[in-house]
């Protein structure tokens, strides 16, 4: 076990289920060959990163896909919202480590050197975060856990980045940042960091 572990949120890739802004733009169909593009790349970033591994499918575990046992120690997301959802996962993650950072699978520009940033920075600070372009967050670290910026918040909108470090730093929390990204949601994000539609 090491004394790290990244956290990695996915939704089981069904058609219709993911990527539903991006698939009124492009269609359910190639809406999901580009959520299994973005999968595939964090993945990749993943193994690139000498951690544990905890992959939190969003209904149910599946045994034989492209995540192995070998590298992902696999879980189902607790019910609620996010943030309910993040508060468990970091409480698992926690309890026998002393870092971990979580992200989820939208974000195409993401690399291995930010997410190893991301626990470098923990040695400094109480929590570390990569804002995202539309006002929340792609990546967040944490070495305690810190129920006040999980709970009543209002997810999915462009105050999340800004709320979450109010909250951080009306609780002292010391806080650090990785490099500001964006995650794909719409076709023009897409094809905004020169990818191919698959």
């Amino acid at each position: 076990m090491h004394a790290d572990a990244l956290i990695i949120f996915i939704k089981n890739p069904e058609k219709g289920k993911v990527k539903t802004r991006l698939a009124a733009d492009v269609g359910d169909e190639q809406a999901l060959r580009i959520y299994r593009a973005l999968l595939a790349h964090t993945r990749k970033v993943a193994l690139a990163v000498s951690v544990d591994r905890l992959l939190f499918y969003d209904q149910y575990i599946v045994e034989q896909d492209d995540w192995p046992h070998t590298d992902f120690d696999k879980h189902v997301q607790v019910t609620g919202d996010l943030g309910a959802r993040m508060e468990a996962a970091f409480s698992e993650a926690l309890g026998q480590r002393e870092k971990a950072v979580i992200i989820g699978s939208d974000c195409a520009s993401l690399t291995p050197d930010i997410v190893q940033q991301a626990f470098s920075a923990l040695d400094h600070a109480d929590a570390v975060i990569g804002p995202a372009m539309d006002g929340g967050y792609y990546l967040l670290g944490l070495k305690t856990l810190i129920p006040e910026i999980f709970r009543n918040m209002t997810w999915s909108t462009g105050q999340v980045f800004q709320e979450t470090t109010d909250r951080l730093k009306a609780g002292a929390h010391s806080y650090a940042l990785v490099d500001k990204l964006s995650d794909i949601d719409y076709a023009t994000d897409w094809k905004k960091y020169g990818w191919e539609l698959p």
